[in-house]
């Protein structure tokens, strides 16, 4: 096999891998290789089965390259899905990842659970809320019977701007922590 039916062979695997992204973001990949191979083989008059060897599987090397963009999309992007795939992404390369997964997780589930209980309290305004009793919390949440004994019910009606303010800050800050740390993570992958 000459060496140029195995840089095409080897390119040729590495589009085939890179299946999900872009036709314009494949061959941008693809050509950036082609160079690198190229230009690697004539620096350095090395045989092209170590150039290629070194660069590893052609399915290692996109997958690291689809791991890139979709962190380098998402670290721009608002959308809760597409943040927190990009984070479940990081979760497979080290502990960083995986915490700002589970910060992520709650942040959107704490943020989300109290949108839904400022929705939720005009429907079903005796069933949504908190009571204290003797100043201690007997209940709360949404579609919690309030008790039976004579508790008083804390906010009222308060609750519901209450709730929409916090749980949009905090869904708010959820993304913008999410996107912070994958910034910080893209950066810190270029350093090594």
């Amino acid at each position: 096999m000459t060496t140029e039916m195995q840089i095409d062979s080897y390119l040729t695997a590495l589009r085939l891998h890179l299946g999900p992204l872009t036709i314009a973001e494949r061959e941008e990949i693809v050509r950036e290789i082609s160079a690198h191979v190229r230009d690697s083989a004539e620096e350095s008059g090395g045989s092209i089965e170590a150039i290629l060897a070194r660069l590893g599987p052609a399915e290692e090397l996109a997958g690291q390259y689809r791991a890139g963009l979709l962190i380098s999309r998402a670290s721009r992007s608002f959308s809760p899905l597409v943040l927190l795939r990009a984070t479940f992404r990081l979760a497979t390369k080290g502990f960083f990842g995986v915490l700002v997964f589970f910060l992520g997780v709650f942040g959107y589930l704490m943020g989300g659970g109290m949108v839904l209980v400022a929705l939720v309290k005009p429907i079903m305004p005796v069933n949504t809320g908190m009571w204290f009793e003797n100043g201690r919390l007997v209940s709360s949440g949404i579609l919690f019977p309030p008790p039976a004994s004579p508790a008083q019910e804390v906010l009222g009606l308060w609750l519901i701007p209450l709730a929409l303010v916090a749980g949009s800050l905090t869904l708010l800050f959820t993304t913008f922590a999410i996107r912070l740390s994958l910034r910080l993570s893209r950066q810190w992958q270029s350093r090594l």
